[in-house]
């Protein structure tokens, strides 16, 4: 099995197979990021990951959404390419080197007007928009410790239809293993329970590429 997936590698073939994408834009992002990035380039998404979150986007048709940790650019643009028209994305990241890669692809498929790029700590950039719930769509990719305080600043800030995304929230598996301490784990296996727990949402935890949560607000 690979890092990107719980799931046997035959299997995740066959999903990739019969489903849409990578195109060529895409897959050249891919590439570039392989070759700028080295073994870090297993942080993208996967490809299944980004059609999901293409037909999700406009199945939502979100007036504003909301990415925290945008790396490359592979999930910016999964998502502002089906944004409707006005809708804008605001990716939230503090590595200018990486995001130079996803501000070129931006470019080059014509959505980089529909995205607002801020470097610095996104728990930062999360405390600074208005308190009024305005958020259709987030999706969380960053630093795992931080995911607790990333929840709570976007659930009260969802629209009545918002969605929130959460990635790897399954991390190989290892979050079903209670012997299992190390930092991250621990963080998402918290993160996990917290969620599920809260009554202020709903959740359910799809086991797509590293684990995908989908959590909306209630109320």
């Amino acid at each position: 099995m690979s890092r990107n997936s719980i799931i046997d590698d035959a299997v995740v073939g066959y999903a990739l197979a019969h489903s849409s994408g990578p195109d060529q834009l895409q897959q050249a992002l891919i590439d570039a990021t392989s070759a700028a990035t080295g073994s870090a380039a297993g942080m993208q998404i996967s490809p299944l990951q980004g059609a999901f979150m293409s037909i999700l986007t406009s199945i939502l048709r979100p007036t504003f959404a909301v990415e925290v940790g945008t790396f490359t650019g592979y999930s910016a643009l999964a998502i502002a390419r089906a944004l409707p028209a006005g809708g804008r994305l605001l990716c939230c990241d503090i590595s200018e080197e990486w995001t130079a890669i996803g501000l070129q692809y931006w470019e080059k498929a014509g959505i980089a007007d529909r995205i607002e790029l801020r470097i610095g700590p996104a728990i930062d950039t999360l405390r600074s928009l208005p308190s009024t719930p305005t958020i259709d769509l987030a999706f969380i990719d960053a630093d795992k410790p931080s995911y607790h305080q990333y929840y709570e600043e976007l659930l009260p800030r969802l629209s009545p239809t918002g969605v929130i995304l959460v990635d790897n929230t399954l991390w190989s598996g290892a979050v079903l293993d209670d012997t299992a301490t190390e930092e991250n784990t621990v963080a998402l296996r918290d993160f996990n329970d917290h969620v599920f727990a809260d009554p202020r949402s709903e959740v359910a935890l799809l086991p797509l590429g590293d684990g995908v949560s989908m959590i909306r607000r209630l109320g």
